[in-house]
């Protein structure tokens, strides 16, 4: 069971509401779609999954007739009351009315180690979510994640190519990321201007670079893209001497989008471990 344009239309008109471009929402209005991303997203009886911006529920039933348990989270007021009532007699599904990037993630996730994210994320908040995602729940080993194409792009992006960013490397250093499937614009309401892709993220038994602290690496990342244009001795110029580089086995002269997670990884350890000397003296 899911919801065509009409019925999503009829929905929307009969509890007075109306999609709301500051949550990003554009629901999706075609069976097959949201059967294939459940299909994709490989879960069964007994699995755990979270869905984020579960809207009217469109995903949320086609997740539910896997026979998972899922908490669907939605933070619009009109909609959470609309998604209650889809679900009402679904005894696996949960509804949580909050805002995703604020919740307490700890007590909602206590009945397993191991959670599915699947959602159609809205476009606005796609990429902090999915970082904070990987940073912060570890209970999280699988995101099958709907996002616009051009995020897409960046997260599974390889060093050496334009798309790929600081938060490439984030990706890499916590997972592995593919598209597993482009997404139409013609199968959501209000149809978007942009087209969708469906990115499968798998957390790493661990990180892809050891002996760091992420925080200290993806500071340093950050702070070379920032500057992406620019050599690496000249972004990072408050950071790194041209003995770190050297020690680090990068070529100062690179840019950012030249190195990959280890050369990261290798220039973050030798920064870090001058600063302990220099402490410790």
């Amino acid at each position: 069971m899911t919801f065509s344009r009409t019925e999503v239309s009829a929905l929307l008109s009969k509890h007075g509401l109306a999609p709301r471009r500051a949550f990003g929402q554009n629901f999706v209005v075609d069976a097959n779609t949201v059967r294939k991303i459940a299909r994709i997203a490989d879960v069964h009886v007994g699995d755990y999954v979270l869905e984020i911006g579960a809207g009217l529920g469109s995903l949320t039933l086609a997740l539910a007739e896997t026979g998972a348990q899922i908490i669907a989270v939605e933070i619009d007021n009109g909609l959470v009351e609309v998604l209650r009532e889809t679900t009402a007699l679904l005894p696996n599904v949960e509804v949580i009315h909050g805002d995703a990037m604020q919740l307490d993630w700890k007590p909602l996730l206590e009945k397993s180690q191991h959670w599915h994210v699947v959602a159609n994320l809205p476009y606005n908040v796609a990429t902090p979510m999915i970082a904070d995602i990987l940073d912060g729940i570890m209970q999280v080993d699988h995101l099958l994640v709907m996002v616009q194409s051009e995020v897409a792009d960046r997260l599974v992006a390889q060093v050496g190519s334009d798309a790929y960013g600081a938060v490439s490397v984030k990706i890499d250093y916590w997972a592995t990321a593919k598209i597993v499937g482009d997404v139409s614009a013609s199968v959501f309401f209000p149809q978007p201007r942009v087209e969708s892709a469906l990115v499968d993220i798998r957390r790493r038994a661990e990180p892809g670079v050891i002996d760091v602290v992420a925080n200290e690496l993806f500071k340093l990342v950050r702070a070379g893209f920032a500057k992406r244009r620019k050599m690496l001795r000249r972004a990072l110029n408050e950071i790194a001497t041209p003995e770190h580089f050297a020690m680090a086995r990068v070529n100062p002269e690179s840019r950012a989008e030249e190195l990959d997670l280890a050369s990261w990884g290798r220039l973050c350890k030798v920064i870090n471990a001058n600063k302990s000397q220099q402490h410790s003296t």
